[in-house]
């Protein structure tokens, strides 16, 4: 029967650690192979949330089901077979209580687009946290029960809601008139700005989010374990982007080297270089001074 075991036996396989063990963590939450030294280096920078699986994990497997099945099937049977997916994923890994609060919030978004609702994130937050509580009333004292529904509380409140308002005007529309002569030097700064403004607005939506996340967070983490991370939001908004592709890329490594593992090697290859790049990041930062303090 195939389960976690056998995925993260493949990857074991086709990875060297600490890289296998930190790509099994962050597809399926397992930390009993993370490295030592690399587990301590997420928790002094703030970063050990990665290889717990979050509702990351339940919005790029929404995503990457409900795009695929939209080009073979209407959209109200797309929906529900993207929920039985969800469903059957929870049953998977195991129900956490972030997978499931992330489920929760993901199936009821789904549900209100498929009826031409807006989805209203606070609101979604709290019917899933109250049915989480009802269902399970000890949740409540259970830490990735805690951040995960704080994490996402605070994306949710201050996260990036005006990306949409915020427009760079740049152009010769904004030379005024008898000044022609200035019009090829605009010319060349909208160009540049044209290349430079969407990375900017990458790395700010990523640092926005990153302390979002953490506005309810780091008071419980603190509390909890006695340790303030400041170098915790630049970590995050240099490997953030990363996630999504090797979360993907690991998804493939798994099921490609079930199948046939020569295929998955060729992919665990080009997932190596991304996994490469997140160890060096946590690696040189942990090493910063000061980057963390015991209170």
């Amino acid at each position: 029967m195939v389960s976690v075991s056998t995925f993260t036996s493949i990857i074991n396989q086709l990875l060297p650690e600490p890289h296998a063990g930190l790509l099994s963590g962050i597809l399926f939450g397992t930390k009993m192979s993370i490295d030592p030294l690399l587990k301590q280096a997420l928790v002094s920078t703030g970063t050990l949330h990665i290889i717990a699986l979050s509702g990351m994990n339940i919005t790029i497997l929404t995503n990457i089901v409900s795009i695929s099945l939209l080009w073979i099937f209407p959209r109200r049977i797309a929906t529900f077979a993207t929920i039985a997916v969800i469903i059957g994923f929870i049953f998977f890994v195991g129900p956490s209580a972030s997978i499931i609060r992330a489920a929760l919030m993901g199936g009821i978004t789904l549900i209100g687009i498929l009826f031409g609702k807006n989805a209203w994130a606070l609101w979604s937050w709290g019917v899933a946290v109250i049915c989480m509580l009802v269902a399970k009333p000890m949740w409540i004292t259970d830490l990735s029960f805690q951040l995960s529904v704080l994490a996402s509380l605070g994306m949710i409140l201050f996260g990036d809601q005006t990306k949409e308002n915020r427009k760079w005007k740049v152009g010769v529309e904004a030379v005024p008139a008898g000044r022609q002569d200035r019009e090829s030097k605009i010319d060349k700064r909208s160009n540049l700005l044209s290349i430079v403004h969407p990375l900017y607005s990458i790395i700010l939506n990523d640092l926005q989010t990153t302390l979002a996340a953490q506005t309810f967070t780091i008071p419980l983490l603190l509390f909890t374990f006695g340790r303030l991370s400041f170098i915790s939001p630049l970590t995050n908004v240099l490997i953030v982007w990363t996630l999504p592709i090797i979360t993907v890329l690991g998804f493939l490594v798994a099921t490609c080297g079930f199948f046939f593992l020569p295929l998955g090697q060729a992919v665990a290859w080009i997932s190596w270089i991304f996994l490469e790049y997140i160890i060096q990041i946590i690696t040189w930062t942990s090493r910063i001074p000061f980057a963390n303090i015991g209170l």
